[in-house]
């Protein structure tokens, strides 16, 4: 982990050689997805990135703590969210999450769009069952191997199979592309319990291509709307897929 510059690789996710609006779109359906399971208490958000979804938690949440590796992700974000709902202040660990020692348990965790980053994403979550509290949920979110979106990049010779980690997301520092299945094994060899499984928003186009299509009259509101609830159905073709997982022994 000592090799790696997190901020170098944050300041590469900010250009559109990776990043997209429709990464920031899919916050608002992931916040549906969770909100049936949300229970309240104290909450960690693992990596903020620039502060997006920390926003979001924050409205929800008046216990906040946030881990982030990159130290100007932490100053943008602490610039965005001061504070919870209730005014108390968002607490910031800056570190990895594999040195980072919180103090505490926490009543949920958020790791989303982050495990994939990671060299060791079995000894992190080993690390999260310890945080969780007894009746603790982790909310753990990746982007789909098996999204409609990169089998149709398949069959175009786009990439090689599936879970093919392209250069762009190498470059931002994906090690791993999951499924269901690879997702499943890592949660469980951590010895975290698999309470839920679903699927995110239905993806028939690239990001790239939803970004340009947003832009016209092409894709609606309700056309969005229509691929989240379709996403219900078919969670193995969706954007991203959410595990909801438990404390194990």
């Amino acid at each position: 982990m000592s090799g790696r510059d997190y901020v170098k690789e944050s300041k590469d996710a900010a250009t559109h050689q990776y990043a997209y609006d429709f990464d920031y779109l899919m916050h608002r359906y992931m916040l549906r997805s969770f909100m049936p399971h949300i229970r309240g208490g104290s909450a960690l958000e693992m990596g903020s990135y620039r502060g997006d979804f920390t926003v979001l938690l924050a409205e929800q949440f008046d216990d906040l703590t946030v881990i982030e590796a990159a130290s100007n992700l932490i100053e943008e974000t602490r610039a965005r969210v001061p504070v919870t709902k209730g005014g108390t202040p968002v607490a910031f660990h800056h570190g990895t999450f594999e040195t980072v020692e919180p103090k505490r348990r926490f009543d949920s965790i958020f790791l989303m769009h982050t495990l994939e980053h990671l060299d060791d994403p079995v000894g992190v979550l080993r690390r999260v069952n310890d945080w969780l509290s007894d009746t603790g949920a982790l909310f753990l979110v990746v982007p789909n191997a098996d999204a409609a979106s990169r089998q149709i990049a398949v069959k175009m010779g786009l990439i090689s199979h599936n879970a093919e980690v392209t250069p762009a997301e190498r470059e931002h520092g994906h090690r791993c592309t999951y499924s269901f299945d690879t997702l499943e094994r890592d949660t469980k060899a951590a010895g975290l319990r698999v309470l839920r499984r679903e699927g995110i928003f239905f993806k028939p186009f690239a990001n790239f291509q939803f970004d340009r299509l947003m832009k016209t009259d092409i894709v609606s509101p309700e056309y969005l709307e229509g691929c989240y609830q379709l996403g219900m159905q078919y969670p193995s073709l969706c954007a991203s897929i959410f595990l909801l997982c438990a404390k194990g022994a």
